[in-house]
């Protein structure tokens, strides 16, 4: 079969000119401008710091409506806790959340992820659609990462089983609307990775497809909520306690290899919240890699043929029920969350 050039228009990345060369059916990639240079995907210690109370907090959900789910999708009455896989696979899915809530810039722990590159392990985000636009570079640097997957936590993290209405839609939605904006704005620069050899933002998909609710707190109005938006909702099995301060680092290392069995989902932060994940991070690993237990991201864990989802009909943290008591909690949040929109002048359809 004959092949044919054709020679794109410079690239929005860097002003480069991009050869794709179409074959049999998809054009490839040939020569591109780069996303990211090494040095621009490392960590930088400042990103840790969350920054509380500032204006800059405040960013207004996107508007518009999300992508649809495929008309084939089939939601759960529940959440995902961990997934039986066949007898000859020994997999489990690390999990790092990325929330932010209203009155704050969370951080962003890049050792974590620098590891996880270095290491070639795959592991899940799932971040928060506020933390996603204040964040935008390292939010695309994630999605453009054939090794991580990012999904849906929520726009502002609140506890969704305090809300109703136009405020608990606007959490599922705001977060959808949010990478959406952040995987369209990578496809427009039209540059990609090093050493890949396909443009950055084709390594993800268009929507997001799995969901965490903040708190690990839910009831049947969001459960139905998410699954009517196309969202699979994903707990966890194995939480490594990292936002505890008072938590060492032998203390967690301990309990998550010890806890771990196949299919499990083990829950870490990397939003500055994961007091000393860092430090603990390479010693689960080996821990777990000594049990004999490969990693897989959530979403290739689930597609595995014969992989089964373990459904819980709540959502709870060890055992059912104790996520409620995150509900005054949430309560005293929520009024620190108005007077916060309240002081920076936010319209009142926020609030």
């Amino acid at each position: 079969m004959s092949m044919r050039l054709t020679v794109l228009a410079a690239s929005a990345c860097a002003g480069l000119t991009a050869v794709l060369i179409a074959g049999a059916g998809t054009p490839v990639l040939a020569q591109g401008a780069i996303c990211w240079q090494p040095a621009a995907l490392s960590a930088h210690r400042q990103e840790n710091v969350i920054h509380k109370g500032v204006r800059r907090a405040y960013v207004p959900i996107p508007r518009g409506r999300p992508r649809a789910a495929s008309r084939t999708f089939r939601g759960l009455a529940g959440v995902v806790r961990r997934i039986r896989l066949p007898a000859e696979r020994k997999l489990v899915a690390l999990t790092f959340d990325l929330c932010e809530q209203p009155y704050e810039i969370a951080g962003y722990q890049g050792d974590i992820v620098d590891y996880l590159r270095a290491h070639r392990i795959p592991a899940t985000f799932f971040a928060g659609g506020k933390w996603m636009l204040t964040h935008t570079t390292r939010a695309q640097q994630i999605l453009a990462d054939p090794l991580f997957e990012l999904a849906n936590h929520a726009w502002e993290h609140r506890n969704f089983r305090l809300l109703e209405g136009r405020r608990l839609a606007g959490e599922i939605e705001g977060a959808q609307l949010a990478y959406e904006r952040t995987y369209d704005a990578l496809a427009l620069r039209r540059c990609q990775l090093p050493g890949q050899r396909r443009l950055a933002h084709e390594a993800a998909p268009k929507r997001l497809s799995l969901f965490r609710f903040p708190f690990g707190a839910c009831n049947p109005r969001a459960l139905k909520a998410v699954a009517d938006r196309g969202l699979v909702a994903i707990q966890w099995d194995v939480s490594s306690g990292d936002p505890w301060r008072k938590l060492t680092t032998e203390r967690m290392v301990k309990h998550v290899v010890r806890r771990a069995r196949s299919g499990s989902i083990i829950i870490f932060h990397a939003n500055g919240r994961g007091w000393r994940t860092g430090q603990a991070l390479p010693m689960i690993i080996a821990g777990l890699r000594r049990r004999g237990f490969g990693f897989a991201s959530v979403s290739q864990m689930l597609a595995i043929p014969g992989a089964r989802p373990v459904v819980a009909r709540t959502c709870y943290d060890a055992r059912p029920g104790d996520s409620d008591r995150y509900d005054d909690l949430g309560r005293r949040l929520e009024m620190k969350y108005d007077a916060f929109y309240r002081s920076v002048g936010a319209p009142p359809s926020t609030r």
